[in-house]
């Protein structure tokens, strides 16, 4: 079993197995679910298996995500971190638009902590306009804004979305960066050199679309491998991120108590170095 936990500061530590909840929203991330009630069961069920580790955004919905955590766990366990972001919003077209400027930063960091019903977020990722990485657009003055919130006491740690190395520098600048969260898994491998440099300087690295998102993974590799460990391929493709690196940590995203629970069971899988060998050449 891998380490379970990552301690990324005094107050904040997390179980590398987290959950996204963006797949709560309607379709295309946009309305409210197709059930509610089994939307709040994921929730409590998440947090009935260990996780402390929620993901989430005010523009999932939009709103609609951040209201049904606050109905599934307000008052929050002890124990629990919810890790939101900010830099887009939705339009009526269910678009995903820019909003990176201070003052729409500022006002979408008072929108999550009214609808978590919180008073300071635990963590704030920024959400560049080039979420797919590889951009070189200065991001200082929109992290700078959220820094100036954190000094506020509203935001407790910031964090990162969708950035390169040299932006993740320039952020470091302005205030600690505790997590980094980028598209990155078995296939996408365009971010290894971020992965590495997050664990260099123990920053937690969560992959988004670690399963693929809504094109699921598909090798015949991974396939094969699945069978020789008795699991199936979504829980070798979560385990091997696991094991990617000492700071990696996970938050994939379902609307099912079973598939949650057959994600969660990944990080009790340790990979052997046969495992680990065949599946580094699929990318």
């Amino acid at each position: 079993m891998t380490n379970s936990t990552i301690t990324l500061a005094d107050d904040l530590t997390i179980t590398r197995m987290g959950y996204g909840a963006m797949q709560l929203a309607g379709p295309g991330v946009f309305g409210p679910p197709k059930d509610r009630d089994q939307a709040l069961a994921v929730l409590r069920a998440a947090v009935d298996l260990g996780v402390t580790h929620i993901d989430t955004s005010d523009f999932y919905g939009p709103y609609v995500v951040n209201e049904l955590i606050k109905e599934a766990l307000y008052p929050y366990p002890a124990d629990l971190h919810i890790v939101t972001k900010v830099g887009a919003r939705r339009g009526d077209d269910a678009s995903w638009i820019p909003a990176l400027s201070p003052a729409e930063l500022k006002a979408q960091v008072h929108d999550n902590l009214e609808h978590l019903g919180l008073d300071a977020l635990d963590v704030v990722n920024l959400r560049t306009a080039a979420h797919d990485g590889g951009s070189t657009e200065s991001i200082a003055d929109s992290f700078t804004a959220l820094a100036e919130l954190q000094q506020e006491g509203l935001i407790k740690h910031l964090g990162l979305s969708g950035v390169t190395i040299p932006q993740i520098r320039e952020a470091q600048a302005i205030a600690p960066v505790v997590t980094i969260q980028n598209l990155y898994n078995l296939v996408r491998r365009h971010d290894d050199d971020v992965v590495d440099y997050a664990a260099e300087h123990g920053i937690a690295f969560a992959s988004f679309f670690p399963l693929g998102g809504f094109s699921p993974l598909q090798s015949e590799t991974l396939t094969k491998v699945a069978a020789r460990v008795d699991a199936t391929p979504q829980q070798v493709a979560l385990a091997w991120l696991l094991q990617r690196s000492s700071t990696s940590i996970v938050i994939p995203g379902t609307s099912s108590v079973a598939h949650l629970r057959e994600n969660i069971a990944a990080r009790d899988l340790v990979l052997p170095e046969d495992a680990l060998t065949d599946l580094n050449t699929i990318a």
